[in-house]
C-alpha cells in the first residue's frame, strides 16, 4: 500500500493517523474521570490522569499532523451518491476534526485556568496560568467530548451501511485490505 493516497484509497499514513486518533480518543474517553475538580485532580486519579492528558495531548498532534499530511496528500474521490449525502459526509469531517481542536484545547485551557498543569508523558507538567474560565472551559470540555463521542459513532454506522447497504467503497478506502464491495472481491459464487 501506498503511503499517499489514491483516487480510490487513502494512503497509508492517513489510513494510520485516523485509526490512531479514533484509538486514542476513544480510550481518553474510557479512562476520562469527569467531575468536580477535587475528584479528577485528586491524588487517587492521577495515572488516570496522566494518560488521559497525555492522549488528549497526542490527538491534538495527530490532528496537526493529520492536517498538514492532507494539504499535500491526494484524497479519494466520493463515490457516487445523492447531494444531501455528500455534504452531510462533508460536514461530518470536518465537525470531526473542529471537535478534534476543540476538545483538547478546552481541555488544556480549563486546566490551566483552573490552576492545574496539564501533565504529558515525557514531558512533565506543562502551566498552569491563573484565571477564572478554568470550570467553565472544563465543562465546555465534558460536554465537547461526549459530543465527539456521538458524531464518531454515527460517521461509523454511515460507513458500515455504506459498506454493507450501499456496496460502495466508503468504508473500504480507509480500512486496509478491506475490499470494495461492489468490485465482488471476497463474495462467494452462487452455485
Amino acid at each position: 500500500m501506498s503511503l499517499s493516497g489514491t483516487a480510490t484509497r487513502y494512503g497509508s499514513l492517513a489510513q494510520a493517523l485516523h485509526w490512531l486518533t479514533a484509538l486514542f480518543v476513544l480510550i481518553a474517553f474510557l479512562v476520562s474521570e469527569g467531575g468536580p475538580p477535587t475528584r479528577v485532580y485528586s491524588a487517587a486519579n492521577a495515572s488516570t490522569l496522566l494518560l488521559h492528558e497525555s492522549l488528549g495531548f497526542a490527538v491534538f498532534w495527530l490532528l496537526v499532523i493529520r492536517l498538514i499530511w492532507r494539504l499535500f496528500d491526494r484524497i479519494p474521490d466520493a463515490p457516487p451518491m445523492p447531494g444531501w449525502m455528500d455534504l452531510a459526509s462533508r460536514a461530518t469531517h470536518w465537525a470531526l476534526y473542529a471537535l478534534l481542536f476543540a476538545v483538547p484545547a478546552t481541555a488544556m485551557l480549563g486546566a490551566w485556568f483552573g490552576g492545574h498543569p496539564v501533565t504529558v508523558y515525557g514531558l512533565g507538567a506543562i502551566g498552569p496560568f491563573s484565571g477564572t474560565w478554568g470550570t467553565s472551559l472544563a465543562e465546555i470540555h465534558g460536554t465537547l467530548g461526549d459530543i465527539i463521542l456521538w458524531l464518531a459513532g454515527l460517521h461509523a454506522a454511515a460507513a458500515i451501511y455504506h459498506h454493507v447497504i450501499l456496496r460502495d467503497r466508503v468504508l473500504s478506502q480507509m480500512v486496509p485490505g478491506l475490499p470494495n464491495p461492489s468490485s465482488g472481491l471476497g463474495r462467494q459464487a452462487r452455485p
